[in-house]
């Protein structure tokens, strides 16, 4: 099953993770739950029936809801990413003076069409927000972003939501708290709060606190809940694994995250979902993941480089064929032919 992408970008998004999620989750709840919505990947990709989206997060919600109502459409958001776009293409400082103007008037009218123009031309996908709540992200630097394949692109992903998106489903801006307290036997929880001690916005402060509230919410709650979160990586392990969360069933997965500002800090990272419910069948580590055997993995590497190595050759010898042909005439050559 393809996956559906949503047209807002988060960090973090668990775009290649939903095959696993949904894998654990299987499709036997009442109603589908988030208490930290961000873009909504996993959710949209359960296609449930009925639904309660919440996130601390007013824009993200504000969004949905106008997808959900129609006050966003397919074709409103052409023409605005068309528009918007031609004006970025074309403004001083390289783009830099309309991607201001948009952030400035965003940040007092909280328009959702702006919203998603910043999400898809802010640097590097992230979302983050000042202790005012303003948008808080500079621009990609890339004045052509909104060409017309991207647009396109974008347009398709809302096409694809408004779609599937049913009117039993709630968006509500509101506390992970409130969220899981609603929630009744046969639903199901997805939890991805951030990660504590790796991200954080000014909507989405995450503290050792409300870690611990977390883990006493969800423990509490009549309902079943699956959790995302971080185990380790090559340089320490997530600590409140142990602390919060040993007593429930986990499951972890080889995962490499495009996350951050630097290169250097875009590594693998093991994931781990967390579930209070059986996971007969599920191997502990990369359930459904297999590496190749060593001696496969050895002969695709060699026949890969004998390949690049005759590309090489190719192109060497067609420069030398250029360069004899060009050369021949001020030599006085006749009867040349290729090397």
């Amino acid at each position: 099953m393809k996956t559906i992408v949503p047209p807002l970008k988060c960090q973090g998004i668990k775009t290649k993770l939903v095959p696993w999620i949904r894998e654990v989750v299987g499709d036997d709840f009442n109603r589908w739950i988030e208490p930290f919505m961000g873009s909504g990947v996993a959710g949209f990709n359960m296609y449930p029936k009925v639904a309660l989206f919440a996130d601390s997060n007013p824009h993200i919600i504000a969004f949905y809801k106008a997808v959900q109502s129609g006050e966003i459409s397919p074709q409103s958001a052409r023409a605005f990413l068309k528009q918007e776009g031609d004006l970025l293409r074309n403004a001083s400082d390289n783009g830099y003076d309309h991607y201001r103007l948009v952030r400035d008037r965003f940040n007092v009218s909280r328009n959702s069409l702006d919203f998603l123009f910043l999400s898809r031309a802010g640097f590097n996908g992230m979302m983050r927000f000042s202790k005012k709540g303003h948008w808080n992200i500079p621009f990609c630097k890339k004045p052509d972003r909104f060409a017309q394949a991207y647009i396109t692109k974008i347009v398709n992903q809302i096409d694809v939501l408004a779609k599937i998106i049913q009117p039993e489903w709630k968006f509500c801006h509101q506390d992970y708290l409130v969220t899981i307290a609603d929630a009744q036997a046969g639903d199901m929880i997805y939890c991805d709060p951030p990660y504590l001690g790796r991200y954080t916005d000014y909507f989405n402060n995450w503290t050792e606190k409300d870690e611990a509230r977390l883990a006493n919410a969800l423990r509490a709650t009549p309902a079943r809940f699956v959790m995302s979160s971080w185990h380790h990586n090559d340089f320490r392990i997530n600590d409140a694994i142990q602390r919060y969360w040993g007593n429930f069933n986990i499951l972890t997965r080889d995962h490499f995250y495009h996350s951050g500002a630097k290169e250097e800090n875009r590594r693998s990272i093991v994931e781990a979902l967390i579930c209070n419910f059986d996971l007969d069948g599920f191997e502990s580590h990369n359930h459904g993941v297999r590496r190749k055997p060593e001696q496969l993995r050895l002969l695709e590497q060699t026949a890969k480089y004998i390949a690049q190595q005759d590309a090489g050759a190719t192109r060497a010898s067609m420069r030398s064929s250029a360069l004899t042909v060009e050369i021949a005439p001020t030599l006085g050559l006749v009867g040349l032919t290729q090397g």
